[in-house]
């Protein structure tokens, strides 16, 4: 099983064409079974962003199975602060131009995607004491995890689980901040509710990282951004996940000027069933 995961493309002004063009090459290129989105697919939430982000999922889906979840970018979080209108009016546009449904799930032989959306606008549980966080921090609510445990009972025992949202659960390296509030409270959750694998991005960084404070421990890969708004001056990157029965590979593919380029790979054990 071998996936591409890759984030923040943030189509406008902030896309970069050549590497959008080599992530849509590598896609052909290589036999992937499916390519996850983890969100911020757009700048400004904008019409023309979101109907060149449907092109590129479009390409994408010609070759692999599809998923893409919503990141804070692609919420027009103004037209319902504090939810005083209804939320929908948020999803209008990701409805529109990518697809009706925000958390999305893909079975396929031996994997099981569930997709949950982290980007909720600005709401009370959202709120922090840095006014730069409005519309930005991300939440996940206990019935979205409940719906994740119910879609992963639904799977084989043997199946790999893995989690596809926008948010960074875990404290980036160079932000030094977590994108996702209450994130040991939900990392916990998450990984009782069975997950395996985090999907996610946001930070602007690559990043794997073992929770080891959960049940049975969680990987959570964050995939870099692809656009000029890189954090540190790193490059671009995508993230290749492999999983064989017994094990979980996390590369790194970093933009090297022309193409995305095999980097820095982890391996993790993988934890069967009982």
């Amino acid at each position: 099983m071998r996936l591409l995961h890759v984030s923040d493309l943030h189509f406008g002004r902030h896309s970069v064409p050549a590497q959008i063009d080599a992530i849509e090459a590598l896609a052909h290129a290589h036999d992937f079974d499916a390519v996850v989105v983890s969100g911020d697919l757009t700048q400004r939430a904008r019409v023309g962003e979101f109907q060149r982000a449907h092109v590129f999922l479009r390409e994408l889906a010609r070759r692999a199975a599809v998923l893409a979840v919503p990141g804070n970018h692609d919420v027009t979080w103004w037209r319902a602060p504090f939810h005083m209108a209804s939320p929908d009016r948020l999803y209008a546009n990701w409805r529109r131009w990518l697809s009706r449904d925000l958390e999305p799930v893909v079975r396929l032989d031996g994997v099981t995607f569930v997709g949950l959306n982290t980007a909720q606008g600005i709401s009370h549980r959202t709120l922090t004491l840095r006014l730069r966080d409005l519309s930005v921090i991300g939440d996940l609510r206990p019935a979205q995890v409940e719906h994740a445990r119910y879609e992963f009972a639904q799977s084989p025992s043997t199946d790999l689980r893995v989690v596809v949202m926008h948010h960074n659960p875990v404290r980036g390296d160079l932000s030094q901040r977590h994108g996702l509030k209450h994130t040991r409270r939900v990392l916990n959750a998450l990984a009782d509710a069975g997950a395996e694998l985090v999907l996610c991005g946001h930070d602007h960084q690559e990043a794997v990282h073992l929770v080891e404070h959960t049940a049975r421990g969680l990987v959570v890969a964050t995939a870099g951004t692809v656009s000029t708004r890189s954090r540190g001056g790193r490059p671009a990157s995508v993230n290749v996940v492999t999983a064989t029965a017994s094990a979980l590979e996390v590369a790194a593919w970093v933009w090297d000027g022309t193409a995305f380029a095999p980097g820095p790979a982890t391996v993790f054990e993988r934890h069967r069933p009982a």
